[in-house]
């Protein structure tokens, strides 16, 4: 069984086409002003509130990639047209895609790419039985809540999906990588490309983690190394034990 269509998660009600019926645009979004999003909490302390028994799993391997700690005077944004939501497994896949192009054209130091949104949004299915006599099951579960089934990203129309930082004179092969993913997506994207560096966010810091680790390897190191100066304990030095046998005598 394939992937549920994207119109089932749709915002808007059957009762819209009606005369009078207010409509206000939340989050990149047109829809009815009294229909609220989906439910999607998971309360971990307190079960029984949950909406969501067990969330699926991350399929997004990585935020961050390249070398964070370059020094870089371009930053390139690929940016949705429309509001929609986005699944994981399309994230993924075009991160793998954009990030191999740029391994290629930039190598691995020439470049840092950020993922700039997160899937917090849980689909719901309502799996209808199939085979002879699976009308009488399947009847009157219209509108059901569903079992949790994936998870998806909901984006607004000019929000920020990829974000590269580079060097000045690669602006043709970066957009060309970027570009890539609008296979991946159902709406139109574009690239932007800009110099103001600090709105990509927070870099990681896990390169200065592995440059603070050597010092204290090599503290460890003389730490032991005066623990082997000194004799091991349970050992008498061949004074010592010429002086026993002596007092045996």
């Amino acid at each position: 069984m394939g992937l549920r269509p994207g119109r089932c998660y749709s915002n808007k009600s059957k009762t819209s086409k009606k005369k009078g019926t207010k409509w206000k645009v939340t989050r990149g979004f047109r829809k009815p002003a009294k229909q609220n999003r989906a439910f999607s909490r998971i309360a971990i302390k307190v079960p029984d509130k949950n909406y969501i028994g067990a969330a699926p799993a991350l399929r997004i391997r990585q935020f961050n990639m390249g070398n964070a700690k370059g020094k870089y005077d371009i930053i390139a944004d690929l940016v949705v047209k429309e509001g929609i939501d986005v699944r994981d497994n399309a994230i993924e896949s075009a991160r793998q895609s954009i990030n191999r192009k740029l391994v290629k054209v930039l190598g691995k130091e020439g470049y840092f790419m950020k993922v700039r949104v997160f899937p917090s949004n849980i689909l719901r299915e309502n799996k209808a039985a199939q085979g002879a006599g699976a009308d009488r099951i399947s009847q009157g579960m219209s509108l059901s809540f569903g079992k949790p089934i994936g998870r998806a990203a909901r984006v607004k129309a000019g929000q920020v999906i990829y974000s590269v930082l580079f060097n000045k004179g690669k602006e043709v092969e970066v957009k060309d990588a970027l570009m890539r993913a609008r296979t991946r997506f159902s709406c139109g994207v574009k690239v932007n490309f800009h110099e103001d560096l600090k709105s990509i966010g927070t870099l990681p810091s896990k390169k200065l983690r592995e440059e603070a680790a050597p010092t204290v390897v090599a503290k460890a190191d003389d730490k032991g190394a005066k623990k082997d100066d000194k004799t091991p304990a349970g050992k008498a030095d061949a004074k010592t034990e010429a002086k026993k046998e002596e007092k045996k005598k």
